[in-house]
């Protein structure tokens, strides 16, 4: 497991992910002993937005206008499940940094909302009717896949649950 909490490192990491992303397109489908790859942008929005930013920043005459980090996050949204490389992406998927990709390819296979508007439901998932009536329960959710939509109970921890997890986890991947 990696974390980046900066905007830099967030940067270097997605034109990491990049090279590997080729590397595993490059093996022809050969993934049976590789790895599963989750990449995980929690407030996309706003995280998109500061690596635009952060680019714009360091970006020479004859660079790429779209930030690196930006068109790798893409490439793994358009190609990433065929390389075993998954994306959970925490914001709207029509952020305007990503809109040229959302426009051309939907690249999400399921959207999971809790605490939603009926303009929200709309917006995201039109496809999948009106908005359901909202569970008061703790913890609810709804997974719409195509059109498809099944309200579900989600695990609650604490912040200090969820790190003693990930540490066991790393520690079992040892």
């Amino acid at each position: 497991m990696t974390h980046r909490g900066n905007v830099a490192g967030i940067h270097d990491t997605l034109v990491g992910l990049a090279s590997e992303l080729q590397r595993r397109i490059d093996l022809d489908g050969d993934l049976d002993d590789v790895p599963r790859l989750m990449v995980v942008i929690d407030r996309a929005d706003s995280t998109l937005r500061q690596l635009a930013r952060y680019w714009e920043t360091f970006r020479q005459k004859d660079d790429p206008k779209t930030s690196p980090a930006i068109a790798a996050l893409e490439e793994a949204l358009w190609v990433g499940r065929a390389a075993r490389v998954h994306v959970i992406f925490d914001g709207r998927s029509h952020t305007t940094v990503l809109e040229g990709t959302s426009a051309a390819h939907e690249p999400f296979a399921t959207v999971i909302l809790s605490r939603f508007t009926a303009d929200t439901w709309r917006r995201l998932v039109p496809m999948a009717g009106p908005a359901p009536k909202q569970n008061p329960h703790p913890g609810r959710f709804h997974v719409v896949q195509q059109d498809s939509t099944h309200e579900t109970q989600a695990v609650l921890m604490t912040d200090a649950d969820v790190v003693n997890w990930l540490t066991d986890l790393d520690d079992h991947e040892s």
